[in-house]
């Protein structure tokens, strides 16, 4: 997926280009108007190109492809991420050791050599945190660098595309654990990401898509209990952040944003209701079986 990527999305094209596995390129467009059009036509690569009427975000974008292709695996990758020439036969390989495996995740590293991801895993109050040391197995896969089995996300329900970006990967991979899947995690599928080249991490709607997809992703996929919990904490704390004489400066503790937030999850609470029944008729395992298994870890 891109949107407004003209800055670094050749080098993207070009990364995949030197993959020494064969694939098809896709790009989603989300109606970018900043010469991405011009790049992806001169490309030598010849991507074959998605081009949306209107920015879906990224959510958006990967349901659009997965009903755009026709392959049994899918790999989602950023138009900020630059894989290494093996990045896809690492996660090939893994997939194809692991039939039970799902998902397959990357490790993706900051321009500094730093480790940004080695995968998922879910927090004690239902976040979704990228991890940085490798792992064998994980909760989830990051959406940033990842390879997938397409008919088991088409069987999970796909991706949900009203959140527009953030969480969408870890809303997957929780309804494919629920269905009896796993998540692989492949330490040498190695990709240089620039992170938050197309937004921008601790802006007001950064924290906004991300506490509003939290709280949805918890009442979809989460046990009732930890749901209403996490959605009541969040309530209490932002009715009580007006009376704090001090108050933490990001831009998820104002008040204003908080409430915004709520509105929307409660807006939106007849049909994420439905689509958690809907999760329920998949679900080979019991919502708690994984929770405990995976909380906190």
């Amino acid at each position: 997926m891109t949107w407004r990527g003209a800055a670094h999305l050749t080098a993207c094209l070009d990364a995949l280009a030197a993959q020494d596995r064969p694939h098809r390129t896709l790009v989603v467009d989300n109606a970018s108007t900043d010469g991405t059009a011009t790049i992806l036509a001169a490309h030598p690569s010849h991507p074959e190109v998605l081009r949306l009427r209107r920015n879906t975000g990224y959510a958006g974008a990967m349901a659009h492809a997965l009903e755009r292709i026709d392959t049994p695996r899918v790999a989602w990758l950023n138009d900020d991420a630059a894989p290494e020439p093996d990045w896809l036969a690492n996660l090939e390989d893994i997939l194809d050791s692991q039939p039970l495996a799902a998902a397959v995740t990357s490790r993706l590293e900051l321009p500094d050599g730093s480790t940004q991801s080695t995968g998922v895993r879910l927090t004690a109050d239902g976040h979704g945190a990228d991890l940085t040391e490798p792992s064998d197995e994980v909760f989830g896969f990051c959406g940033g660098a990842a390879l997938l089995r397409a008919d088991a996300v088409r069987a999970v329900g796909g991706v949900p595309a009203s959140f527009f970006c953030y969480y969408e990967d870890t809303d997957t991979a929780w309804r494919l654990r629920l269905a009896g899947w796993h998540v692989a995690a492949a330490p040498k599928a190695r990709v240089q990401h620039l992170h938050g080249a197309s937004t921008n991490p601790g802006s007001p709607q950064f924290h906004g898509w991300n506490e509003r997809n939290r709280l949805l992703m918890l009442l979809r996929c989460a046990p009732a209990k930890v749901a209403i919990r996490e959605l009541a904490r969040f309530a209490a704390i932002t009715a009580a952040l007006p009376l704090r004489r001090h108050r933490p400066g990001a831009a998820n503790f104002d008040p204003a944003l908080r409430v915004r937030v709520l509105a929307e999850v409660v807006l939106r609470l007849p049909r994420t209701l439905r689509e958690r029944g809907r999760v329920s008729r998949i679900s080979a395992l019991g919502r708690g079986a994984i929770w405990d298994a995976w909380a906190g870890l």
